[in-house]
């Protein structure tokens, strides 16, 4: 179940979008989960696509610990350029959107990612710090693009990503053309880059 707030204008440091909030309450607990579409004016037939799944600590905080934010960063500089090249060739090309989807811990939340990183602290990696509590190495769900997708009426995307698992499921909703999205390491995160490389498949 799902429903759609209004659409509103959203003035950022990387340009002027569009945006609007999916609410989805999950059959399997009832928990009620905010997504949000940051978008621009204009949508391409096929537009630049970040699906971005929340991380707190990196997105607004600043964590080393991980890419997240930097990525989202990067992600929203390249849909505003994308944007602004596209109006320069008539507009038809260029533009797309941010999706950003509440599922902090790539699924296990906030009270666990803060667990997680505790162990983490204790010398275990991203993937063994949240199977040591129980989870999966990746708990995501992306059902609700297949809502979102439908609601604007896009069909295929160039998907900003490094995660294979992630255009495998996404693939279910869309046709997806990957775009690469690569961010510089640091000594907190080269670590946490090469599990995800190695241990989950990731193109680094």
């Amino acid at each position: 179940m799902h429903t759609i707030s209004n659409l509103a204008k959203l003035p950022t440091r990387y340009g002027d979008f569009l945006i609007q909030s999916f609410r989805e309450t999950l059959e399997s607990s009832g928990a009620v989960l905010e997504h949000l579409v940051v978008m621009t004016p204009h949508l391409p037939e096929s537009p630049l696509v970040r699906v971005h799944s929340e991380c707190l600590t990196g997105d607004v905080f600043g964590s080393c610990k991980c890419d997240c934010g930097p990525e989202l960063d990067l992600a929203m500089r390249k849909i505003a350029q994308d944007a602004k090249d596209g109006a320069k060739n008539g507009g038809e090309n260029g533009g797309g959107m941010l999706i950003y989807l509440r599922q902090e811990g790539r699924g296990i939340g906030l009270f666990n990612k803060v667990n997680a990183y505790a162990l983490q602290d204790q010398g275990l990696d991203t993937v063994e710090a949240n199977i040591a509590l129980g989870f999966a190495s990746d708990d995501r769900n992306y059902g609700i693009l297949e809502k979102i997708f439908t609601h604007y009426g896009i069909k295929q995307v160039r998907l900003l990503t490094n995660n294979p698992r992630k255009i495998q499921a996404i693939s279910a909703y869309v046709k997806v053309e990957r775009a690469s999205i690569i961010v510089e390491s640091n000594e907190h995160n080269a670590k946490y880059l090469a599990v995800k490389k190695q241990k989950l498949g990731h193109l680094l």
